[in-house]
C-alpha cells in the first residue's frame, strides 16, 4: 500500500524522541547528551538501561563497556564503583573526556516538567523490582514514563505490576531470503501485544508499510518508530499516525516538523 493510498491519519502533536539523548551531537547514553536534548526542544529523551552486578542500574547500551569505553566491563558482572571509573566521553571526542556512565537516578533528574523518558530495558526481569523502586523514588509522573524492551517478559511483568505506565514491545523486522515473507508477521506482533498487555508497538522503519501500521491500530494500540533521522521519513510516519518518532537528531527534527505544520496553516 502506497502512503497516498492509506487514510492519513497525522497526529499534530508526535513525539520526538532523542535516541540516547543527542547522540550524533554528543557521547550516547550521558547526561551530556541528554541535557543537549533537552536544550534542542525534545519532548522527551530514550536510554538504555542495565543491572549492574550490585543491583544499581546504569544508563549504556551494550552489554559490555568496550565500545564506548575502550575497556571490556561486562556490566551485569561489574560493580557500579567500577563501571564509574570509566570514560565514556573521550571516544566521541576531547570535549567531553571525563564523561561517566550515568546512573538511572541521574538521568530522571535531567527530565523537565512535563517531558517524558523512554527506558529500554537490556536486563531481563530481574531489574524491574530496582526499577519500581527508582521511580518511586523520581517524583516523576506516570504518564512521564514509558517502558519499552525487545523482551516480551519484561514488557508482560512489568504491566502486570504497574498497568498504569504505558510499555510498548519492541521489534525490528527481517525478511525471509528463501519465502520473501517478512517476520514477525502481523498476527504474531498482535499475539504478543495481548499477551504481554503491552500498550503499543514500536518498531524499525525499516520494512514495515502502511497497512501493517494500520491493522495495529484498528486493534487498539499505539504504534511508535525509530531511529528516524530523515525529515521525508518522518513525515511518512507521522502521517500514518505513529505516536512518536526516535531521532539521533531530535532538534533538527523538531524544528523540520514544526516547520512542515506552520506550512500547512
Amino acid at each position: 500500500m502506497n502512503v497516498k493510498d492509506s487514510e492519513s491519519v497525522d497526529v499534530p502533536n508526535t513525539v520526538i524522541v532523542a535516541h540516547r539523548g543527542a547522540s550524533k551531537q554528543a557521547p550516547e547514553n550521558t547526561i551530556p547528551a541528554f541535557k543537549l536534548a533537552w536544550e534542542q526542544g525534545a519532548d522527551a529523551i530514550e536510554g538504555d538501561f542495565h543491572l549492574t552486578k550490585d543491583g544499581a542500574i546504569v544508563c549504556i547500551h551494550d552489554k559490555d563497556t568496550k565500545r564506548v569505553a575502550g575497556v571490556k566491563k561486562v556490566v551485569e558482572d561489574t560493580t557500579l564503583e567500577e563501571l564509574r571509573k570509566l570514560d565514556v566521553g573521550a571516544w566521541f571526542g576531547k570535549k567531553w573526556k571525563g564523561t561517566l556512565i550515568p546512573t538511572i537516578s541521574e538521568v530522571f533528574a535531567t527530565i523537565p516538567d512535563g517531558k517524558k523518558i523512554y527506558m529500554e530495558i537490556k536486563s531481563g526481569s530481574e531489574i524491574l523490582p530496582r526499577l519500581f523502586e527508582e521511580l518511586a523514588k523520581s517524583g516523576l509522573k506516570k504518564n512521564q514514563v514509558i517502558v519499552i524492551s525487545f523482551d516480551k517478559d519484561v514488557i508482560r511483568n512489568f504491566k502486570n505490576k504497574d498497568p498504569g505506565i504505558k510499555a510498548f514491545w519492541l521489534s525490528d523486522f527481517k525478511k525471509d531470503k528463501f519465502s520473501d515473507k517478512t517476520e514477525p508477521s502481523l498476527n504474531g506482533v498482535i499475539d504478543v501485544l495481548r499477551q504481554t498487555g503491552a500498550d503499543g508497538f514500536s518498531s524499525t522503519y525499516k520494512l514495515i508499510d502502511d497497512s501493517f501500521i494500520k491493522a495495529i491500530q484498528s486493534e487498539g494500540f499505539e504504534y511508535h518508530v525509530w531511529t528516524v533521522d530523515d525529515p521525508e521519513t518522518a513525515q511518512r510516519f507521522k502521517r500514518l499516525g505513529a505516536k512518536s518518532i526516535i531521532t539521533n537528531l531530535p532538534g533538527y527534527m523538531k524544528k523540520n516538523l514544526e516547520g512542515k505544520e506552520r506550512g500547512k496553516r
